[in-house]
């Protein structure tokens, strides 16, 4: 019989922390102090402290001692920079995993289902997620472990860059889930090249709109 040791008070402050960072609850430029936090999640601050130096080392806050913490704002061209990462890579792995599309397949259909859950629920944190789940799924099946790796060191400044922009409008949203849509369709009865163009395109348009927002 196996026993599982519950997460520590830090652990837990740490988790919902950046949780609330990564979804856009605490956008960029917000202060928090200890005691907000520890009054919000009913632990001592101690644990808020381990917690807030973990993230200030993960780059998501900055610490001023005796006051509290600011979340790091990511600038436009980290953002960008960011994107245009994830363009290589997913355009590259679009190509690379082709051959093993109908195993994809199987993983993405039931994430493209959550997302379309999570969209009339009007739960944009559960969307973002599942929209990360399935990009990194497609990434793993092209079995390049390095660029995976990579690709995964992207991913919590994906999560808030792609949050921020679908918590921008409702229509941001549909049109993601039409794109992931889309993309599916191709897998199914589309062509290689198709596929890896509406991937690029499904990027750019990511940059595009970054770019339209400054």
């Amino acid at each position: 019989m196996s026993f599982t040791m519950p997460p520590s008070a830090a652990a837990r402050v740490y988790d919902r922390i950046k949780r609330d960072i990564l979804d856009g609850q605490r956008p960029g430029g917000t202060f928090v102090t200890e005691g907000e936090i520890a009054e919000a999640t009913g632990v001592s601050r101690t644990p808020v402290r381990e917690a807030l130096l973990r993230l200030e080392v993960e780059g998501l806050v900055r610490l001023y001692p005796k006051k509290g913490a600011l979340v790091v704002p990511v600038t436009a061209e980290a953002a960008h920079d960011v994107l245009e990462a994830r363009l290589v890579i997913e355009e590259w792995a679009a190509g690379a995993m082709w051959p093993r599309r109908h195993e994809v397949l199987t993983l993405l259909d039931p994430l493209l289902a959550a997302m379309a859950e999570a969209r009339r629920a009007g739960d944009v944190t559960a969307f973002v997620e599942h929209d990360r789940h399935f990009h990194e799924v497609i990434v793993a099946a092209a079995g390049n472990s390095v660029l995976a790796h990579t690709y995964q060191a992207l991913r919590d400044r994906q999560l808030t860059i792609v949050a921020t922009q679908l918590r921008m409008s409702d229509a941001r949203l549909d049109e993601a889930l039409s794109g992931h849509r889309q993309l599916l369709d191709l897998l199914r009865s589309g062509t290689k090249a198709a596929y890896v163009r509406l991937t690029r395109t499904h990027v750019q348009g990511a940059i595009a709109r970054l770019r339209g927002s400054r």
